[in-house]
């Protein structure tokens, strides 16, 4: 019997170790690492930056792209971005995430004159050569506002 007790004892062990290393913790009690995101509000402005740790934009699998001219179908039409790269606020209002520097992203109106494919033709917003995000940028919305945060 004691040594039927003692078996039960090792494999609760066994089953609990794996559990236990899915156990999270924060930044403060994992010895300072770094946290996946930090929001930056810009000053003189309502916007803000969102700073990514390499493991963060890793995981989350962001990509960029660049705006570029448009081929000049209308006067008003100026920019091409991927219509992966447009988000829609609650309100209607159109944005995209720009990437000034690696892992920093803050996010930039835009106002889209018209979608032909997988393409967003742009009256307004960054110039030819900014780097939009395609991939990542509703996480990055998320992080900005801080949704699903504990």
């Amino acid at each position: 019997m004691r040594d039927r007790a003692r078996w039960m004892v090792v494999a609760l062990v066994i089953v609990g170790l794996p559990l236990a290393a899915c156990s999270r913790t924060s930044g403060d009690e994992s010895g300072g690492e770094e946290p996946p995101a930090t929001v930056q509000h810009i000053e003189g402005s309502d916007q803000a930056r969102v700073i990514l740790s390499a493991d963060a934009a890793e995981r989350l699998g962001i990509q960029t792209s660049s705006v570029r001219r448009a081929g000049g179908q209308d006067d008003r039409e100026r920019w091409v971005i991927p219509y992966a790269a447009v988000l829609y606020d609650p309100r209607g209002k159109t944005w995209t995430y720009t990437s000034p520097e690696p892992l920093v992203f803050v996010r930039r109106a835009i106002r889209v004159m018209r979608i032909q494919g997988n393409l967003a033709f742009l009256s307004s917003g960054p110039p030819p050569g900014t780097l939009v995000v395609t991939i990542g940028a509703s996480e990055l919305l998320g992080s900005e506002y801080t949704v699903g945060e504990e």
